[in-house]
């Protein structure tokens, strides 16, 4: 059987198939986990999603190569602060506007999230075949933005309680797995493939503090956020390689996507009572939605500036 092929196959799978086994399992057979509270199998499947979701973050960290050409570090760090800055600036407009609400069912922490955090696959294979090497390395530095510290800090830039050690504890794994993966290269080579392994692990454990109800709240808003992620983060990133003059600006458009891991960032936010759980949801529910409409909609985004150009 092609299971894992499968899932694959499907926009932000990894993440967005075990969430919703989560959920579909928490609202028919909630007993399920309290029957096995304190086990293996709860701590694997309804109560572990944070200290796994660390452990990726570590991970991924270590991917982060600061030893690549000039070029790439350059590129990566565009199109990082493009996508960063412009989710930011996005998020803190709507909350000064319309307040934790949001503005059309759409939390500014559930724009700030899926805005903020890119596909790092879906760029690598939009720039292996419309760039070049130093296109597909600039990967390596879009991965800073993996995780909730971006979004953090843009809630505390508004007045949320955001405790300075929670801010720095979530990026504090990160900056670990930057440091070892420089240093040496084999704790790279082994860290690798926990920066996919480990998502369907810590994505279940997101589903299953979920119900189907929550997906059904998500519902056009989070399409509207989809939409609106990869038109306005994909045309500044656009705008902003066509300025510099890269070789192909319609590259810049590749970050218009949002990544497998955003779905965790308001469950963080909510472990660390930064937010309460009621908005938890319904902004876990969003982004994911905007995970599968940002995977469908970028490639045909960038594919139409390409051809443009030409």
């Amino acid at each position: 059987m092609n299971i894992l092929k499968t899932v694959k196959k499907i926009p932000g799978g990894l993440m967005i198939v075990p969430l919703l086994l989560g959920c579909l399992v928490n609202t028919f057979f909630p007993q399920v986990f309290t029957y096995f509270d304190g086990t293996f199998t709860f701590h694997l499947w309804k109560g572990g999603a944070m200290p796994i979701l660390a452990a990726f973050l570590f991970c991924n960290g270590t991917t982060i190569n600061f030893k690549e050409a000039g070029v790439t570090v350059y590129k990566g760090v565009v199109l990082t602060a493009t996508k960063v800055i412009t989710g930011m600036v996005c998020g803190l407009a709507i909350s000064a506007i319309f307040g934790e609400a949001g503005i059309f069912g759409v939390a500014p922490i559930a724009v700030i999230a899926a805005f903020a955090n890119s596909n790092g696959g879906i760029y690598a294979a939009l720039a292996g075949e419309y760039g070049n090497a130093t296109d597909v390395g600039a990967v390596s530095i879009l991965a800073i933005n993996d995780g909730p510290f971006f979004t953090m800090l843009a809630l505390g830039a508004v007045g949320y309680a955001v405790p300075i050690n929670t801010l720095i504890g979530c990026v504090i794994p990160i900056l670990v797995g930057v440091i070892l993966g420089n240093l040496d290269p084999e704790i790279r080579d082994f860290c690798l493939p926990g920066a996919s392994m480990l998502i369907p692990f810590f994505a279940f454990p997101l589903g299953a503090g979920l119900t189907l109800s929550s997906f059904l709240v998500a519902g056009a808003p989070g399409i509207m956020l989809g939409i609106l992620c990869t038109l306005v983060t994909g045309t500044v990133g656009f705008l902003i390689y066509k300025l510099l003059k890269m070789d192909v600006p319609a590259l810049g458009a590749a970050i218009g996507t949002t990544a497998g891991n955003a779905a965790a960032t308001p469950a963080a936010l909510a472990a660390a009572g930064v937010i309460s759980t009621q908005v938890s949801d319904i902004a876990t529910a969003q982004v994911s939605a905007a995970i599968i409409v940002t995977a469908i909609l970028c490639p045909i985004f960038v594919t139409f500036l390409v051809k443009k150009s030409h």
